[in-house]
C-alpha cells in the first residue's frame, strides 16, 4: 500500500470525504485479502467477511489511527484490526482455536526475525521460487510491505536493481541492501510456514 495515508488524508476522511474513504477501500482491499487468506485456511467466504468487517471497523474507528506515528502507512493498523476479526470468525469454527494458536506462534517468531533484519543484515540468498506456488504466495502475503514490494519488483516484474533504484529515487546500494533483507525475510517466513503447514487444521 502507498504511504499516503497522512494527516491531511486523515482529516479529510474523518470529515467524511468520500474520495478519501474510497482511496482507503481501494488501496486496502487486496493487501487485506492477501493477509487474511491463509490465516483463514484459504476459505474465501470467511476471508471476504473478515476483509469487509475490517474495513467497516476501520472507517468507524478512524479517529484511533495515528498517521504521524504510522508515517502514513496505514496497513499495520489495518492488519491489527483484521487479526481481531479473524479471532472473532475462528471462535465459531470447530478448529479455529488450533489454527489461531498456530498463527500466533508464527507471528511471534516473525516479529523477532523482522526486528533483527532491520539492524543485522544477513547474507544474500537466492529466492527459492521453485517451491509450490501456494507456499510462495502464502509467504509473500505475510511479509512486511516494503520487503514484499522489493521482491515483486525484482522477481515478478523483472526489474533490474538500477530500475528499482530509479523508480524509488534512491541508490542501487540501498536497493541491494533492501533485497538482501527481503530475501532473508522470505526465507525465514517460508520456513516458519512450512514448519506449521503439515499440522495446520482444515476448516470445513
Amino acid at each position: 500500500m502507498p504511504d499516503s495515508f497522512d494527516a491531511s488524508w486523515h482529516d479529510a476522511a474523518l470529515a467524511g470525504d468520500t474520495a478519501a474513504l474510497a482511496a482507503l477501500a481501494s488501496s486496502a482491499l487486496q493487501p487485506l485479502y492477501r493477509f487474511c487468506y491463509y490465516r483463514l485456511a484459504r476459505r474465501r467466504e470467511l476471508c471476504e467477511e473478515v476483509v469487509q468487517e475490517t474495513l467497516v471497523r476501520a472507517i468507524r474507528d478512524l479517529d484511533r489511527y495515528e498517521p504521524q506515528r504510522a508515517q502514513g502507512n496505514i496497513f499495520p493498523w489495518l492488519s491489527g484490526l483484521a487479526r481481531n476479526e479473524i479471532h472473532r470468525v475462528l471462535a465459531h469454527e470447530r478448529v479455529g482455536a488450533s489454527l489461531e494458536a498456530s498463527w500466533l506462534r508464527i507471528d511471534a517468531e516473525l516479529s523477532a526475525v523482522y526486528a533483527r533484519l532491520e539492524s543485522q543484515p544477513l547474507p544474500d540468498e537466492v529466492l527459492e521460487r521453485q517451491e509450490t506456488r501456494e507456499m510462495v504466495n502464502a509467504t509473500m502475503s505475510q511479509l512486511p510491505a516494503h520487503y514484499r514490494e522489493a521482491l515483486e519488483a525484482k522477481y515478478v516484474r523483472g526489474l533490474s536493481v538500477r530500475d528499482i533504484a530509479a523508480a524509488l529515487s534512491t541508490t542501487e546500494k540501498t536497493v541491494e541492501s533492501q533485497l538482501t533483507r527481503a530475501r532473508e525475510a522470505f526465507r525465514k517466513t517460508f520456513l516458519a510456514l512450512v514448519g506449521s503447514w503439515e499440522v495446520e487444521p482444515n476448516i470445513t
